[in-house]
C-alpha cells in the first residue's frame, strides 16, 4: 500500500511494516493463553491491560486488549445483538481432535454449524473462530 515499505529481511523489532489483529476481552491473560495453545505460538508480553503473541520472524501480531465493558458476539447473528465483526480460521489435519483440544482449553462448539468440514467454535471470551480441514 502507499506509505508502507516492505522491509523483509530487516530486524523484526526495527521494522515499520507490522500488521496485526486486536480483539477485546474481559480477561486478556486467559484469552492469550487460549490462543497461544491453539496456534502453538508463545505469549510475547502480557499485563492486566492486554498482551500479544510472538510469531517469531514474521511481522504479524495477535493482540488482546482488556475491555471493561464487553458484550460477546452471538453466532449465528441475531437482530439487536452484538454480531461477529471478524473471525479467525485455523486449518487442522484432524477436525475431531482439534475440536476436542479447543474444548479442553475452554472453547465451546457453536450450536449452528453451516458446513461439515468446518466447526464454528467460540473462544473463552465468546469470539467465533473456525477450525477446518
Amino acid at each position: 500500500m502507499r506509505g508502507r515499505t516492505n522491509q523483509a529481511g530487516a530486524d523484526r523489532w526495527q521494522r515499520k511494516d507490522w500488521w496485526g489483529v486486536n480483539v477485546e476481552a474481559p480477561d486478556p491473560r486467559g484469552l492469550l493463553a487460549f490462543w497461544s495453545e491453539i496456534l502453538g505460538v508463545p505469549i510475547h508480553a502480557v499485563d492486566e491491560t492486554g498482551g500479544s503473541l510472538d510469531f517469531g520472524e514474521g511481522v504479524g501480531s495477535f493482540t488482546v486488549q482488556r475491555a471493561d465493558v464487553y458484550e460477546p458476539p452471538v453466532w449465528p447473528p441475531e437482530p439487536g445483538k452484538q454480531g461477529m465483526q471478524m473471525h479467525l480460521e485455523v486449518e487442522v489435519d484432524d477436525l475431531a481432535a482439534a475440536v476436542e483440544h479447543a474444548v479442553e482449553l475452554g472453547a465451546t462448539v457453536a450450536d449452528h454449524q453451516p458446513q461439515e468440514d468446518v466447526r464454528v467454535m467460540l473462544d473463552p471470551a465468546g469470539h467465533p473462530f473456525c477450525l477446518y480441514t
